[in-house]
Protein backbone atom coordinates (compact mmCIF):
# COMPACT_ATOMS: atom_id res chain seq x y z
CA UNK A 1 0.00 0.00 0.00
CA UNK A 2 2.89 2.51 1.06
CA UNK A 3 4.10 2.15 -2.51
CA UNK A 4 1.35 3.32 -4.25
CA UNK A 5 1.39 6.28 -2.70
CA UNK A 6 4.93 7.03 -2.88
CA UNK A 7 4.46 6.39 -6.69
CA UNK A 8 1.64 8.71 -6.91
CA UNK A 9 3.75 11.96 -5.18
CA UNK A 10 6.43 10.90 -7.38
CA UNK A 11 4.45 11.54 -10.57
CA UNK A 12 3.20 14.35 -8.95
CA UNK A 13 6.63 15.93 -8.13
CA UNK A 14 7.59 15.13 -11.74
CA UNK A 15 4.73 16.90 -12.97
CA UNK A 16 4.97 19.79 -11.23
CA UNK A 17 8.68 19.80 -11.96
CA UNK A 18 8.10 19.82 -15.56
CA UNK A 19 5.29 22.74 -15.09
CA UNK A 20 8.29 24.51 -13.53
CA UNK A 21 10.64 23.93 -15.85
CA UNK A 22 8.73 25.18 -18.79
CA UNK A 23 7.43 28.69 -16.64
CA UNK A 24 11.10 29.52 -15.84
CA UNK A 25 12.02 28.48 -19.27
CA UNK A 26 9.46 30.82 -20.72
CA UNK A 27 9.54 33.52 -18.10
CA UNK A 28 5.87 33.17 -17.10
CA UNK A 29 3.53 33.62 -14.26
CA UNK A 30 1.36 30.87 -12.90
CA UNK A 31 -1.39 33.04 -14.53
CA UNK A 32 0.12 33.46 -17.77
CA UNK A 33 0.74 29.31 -18.17
CA UNK A 34 -2.72 28.84 -17.04
CA UNK A 35 -4.12 30.88 -19.49
CA UNK A 36 -1.71 29.11 -22.28
CA UNK A 37 -2.90 25.81 -21.13
CA UNK A 38 -6.46 26.75 -21.59
CA UNK A 39 -6.19 27.85 -24.66
CA UNK A 40 -3.67 24.95 -25.98
CA UNK A 41 -6.75 22.94 -24.56
CA UNK A 42 -8.90 24.31 -27.18
CA UNK A 43 -6.81 24.02 -30.05
CA UNK A 44 -7.00 20.86 -32.23
CA UNK A 45 -4.47 18.35 -31.47
CA UNK A 46 -2.04 17.58 -28.48
CA UNK A 47 -2.54 19.98 -25.53
CA UNK A 48 0.69 19.68 -24.38
CA UNK A 49 2.55 20.15 -27.70
CA UNK A 50 -0.16 23.18 -28.51
CA UNK A 51 0.91 24.88 -25.35
CA UNK A 52 4.77 24.70 -26.26
CA UNK A 53 3.61 26.08 -29.63
CA UNK A 54 1.79 29.12 -27.83
CA UNK A 55 4.75 29.67 -25.75
CA UNK A 56 7.30 29.43 -28.76
CA UNK A 57 5.12 32.22 -30.51
CA UNK A 58 4.85 34.89 -28.08
CA UNK A 59 6.94 37.98 -29.49
CA UNK A 60 9.26 38.07 -26.43
CA UNK A 61 10.38 34.10 -27.61
CA UNK A 62 10.90 35.29 -31.77
CA UNK A 63 13.09 37.65 -30.40
CA UNK A 64 15.15 35.91 -28.63
CA UNK A 65 15.04 32.82 -30.97
CA UNK A 66 16.11 35.78 -33.75
CA UNK A 67 19.48 36.78 -31.82
CA UNK A 68 18.19 40.10 -30.89
CA UNK A 69 18.30 39.24 -27.35
CA UNK A 70 21.24 37.11 -25.19
CA UNK A 71 18.43 36.12 -22.98
CA UNK A 72 14.06 35.72 -22.99
CA UNK A 73 14.56 38.40 -20.37
CA UNK A 74 16.39 40.56 -22.42
CA UNK A 75 13.97 40.36 -25.28
CA UNK A 76 11.14 41.02 -23.26
CA UNK A 77 12.56 44.15 -22.05
CA UNK A 78 13.23 45.38 -26.11
CA UNK A 79 10.14 44.19 -27.09
CA UNK A 80 8.80 46.90 -23.89
CA UNK A 81 10.66 49.33 -25.12
CA UNK A 82 9.37 49.55 -28.16
CA UNK A 83 12.20 48.49 -30.70
CA UNK A 84 10.37 46.21 -32.65
CA UNK A 85 7.17 46.24 -35.37
CA UNK A 86 4.71 43.28 -36.29
CA UNK A 87 3.36 43.74 -39.58
CA UNK A 88 4.56 47.99 -39.95
CA UNK A 89 2.51 48.41 -36.42
CA UNK A 90 4.42 48.84 -33.05
CA UNK A 91 4.12 46.19 -30.52
CA UNK A 92 5.54 46.82 -26.92
CA UNK A 93 3.93 43.43 -25.78
CA UNK A 94 6.00 40.73 -24.82
CA UNK A 95 3.48 38.28 -24.66
CA UNK A 96 1.69 39.27 -28.00
CA UNK A 97 1.49 35.82 -30.21
CA UNK A 98 2.44 36.50 -33.66
CA UNK A 99 0.90 33.69 -36.29
CA UNK A 100 1.80 32.44 -39.66
CA UNK A 101 2.22 35.44 -42.44
CA UNK A 102 3.36 38.56 -39.79
CA UNK A 103 6.30 40.03 -40.58
CA UNK A 104 8.61 41.39 -37.65
CA UNK A 105 11.38 44.29 -38.06
CA UNK A 106 13.50 45.94 -36.12
CA UNK A 107 12.39 49.11 -35.87
CA UNK A 108 15.15 52.08 -38.27
CA UNK A 109 15.55 53.79 -34.98
CA UNK A 110 16.46 51.30 -32.81
CA UNK A 111 19.30 49.50 -35.68
CA UNK A 112 21.65 51.61 -34.62
CA UNK A 113 21.64 50.76 -30.61
CA UNK A 114 25.13 49.36 -29.69
CA UNK A 115 23.69 46.63 -27.60
CA UNK A 116 21.26 45.31 -30.11
CA UNK A 117 23.92 45.78 -32.26
CA UNK A 118 26.54 43.37 -30.51
CA UNK A 119 23.87 41.21 -29.71
CA UNK A 120 23.11 40.26 -33.49
CA UNK A 121 27.06 40.01 -34.35
CA UNK A 122 27.07 37.44 -31.30
CA UNK A 123 24.54 35.39 -32.37
CA UNK A 124 24.75 35.42 -36.22
CA UNK A 125 25.68 31.90 -36.02
CA UNK A 126 22.33 30.96 -34.43
CA UNK A 127 20.19 29.47 -36.79
CA UNK A 128 16.57 30.74 -36.77
CA UNK A 129 14.00 28.09 -36.12
CA UNK A 130 12.19 26.29 -39.27
CA UNK A 131 9.37 28.32 -38.62
CA UNK A 132 11.13 31.49 -39.11
CA UNK A 133 12.35 32.98 -42.03
CA UNK A 134 14.93 35.45 -41.11
CA UNK A 135 16.55 37.86 -43.46
CA UNK A 136 19.46 39.55 -41.37
CA UNK A 137 20.56 41.92 -43.82
CA UNK A 138 17.16 43.85 -43.17
CA UNK A 139 16.44 43.02 -39.90
CA UNK A 140 13.22 41.59 -40.77
CA UNK A 141 12.06 38.24 -39.85
CA UNK A 142 8.56 36.34 -41.54
CA UNK A 143 6.82 33.91 -39.44
CA UNK A 144 5.78 30.92 -41.87
CA UNK A 145 4.80 28.18 -39.95
CA UNK A 146 3.13 27.51 -36.38
CA UNK A 147 5.65 26.13 -34.30
CA UNK A 148 5.82 22.37 -34.26
CA UNK A 149 7.07 20.04 -31.19
CA UNK A 150 9.87 19.01 -33.40
CA UNK A 151 11.29 22.50 -34.06
CA UNK A 152 11.23 23.22 -30.32
CA UNK A 153 14.35 21.66 -28.43
CA UNK A 154 13.14 21.93 -24.85
CA UNK A 155 13.91 19.11 -22.28
CA UNK A 156 10.62 18.93 -21.08
CA UNK A 157 7.78 16.67 -21.06
CA UNK A 158 4.48 18.15 -21.48
CA UNK A 159 2.52 15.40 -21.23
CA UNK A 160 3.15 15.73 -17.26
CA UNK A 161 2.19 19.15 -17.68
CA UNK A 162 -1.02 18.36 -19.33
CA UNK A 163 -2.01 15.26 -16.34
CA UNK A 164 -0.92 17.97 -14.04
CA UNK A 165 -3.55 19.95 -15.10
CA UNK A 166 -5.87 17.23 -15.85
CA UNK A 167 -6.93 16.50 -12.94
Amino acid sequence: MHGQGRSKTSEYGQQLREKQKAKRYYGLLESQFRSYFDMAERRPGQTGENLLSICESRLDNVIYRLGFAMSRAEARQLVTHGHFTVNGRKVNIPSFLVKPGMVITLRERSRNIEKIKANVGANAFRQPPKWLEYDAANMIAKVVAVPAREDIALPIEEHFIVELYSK
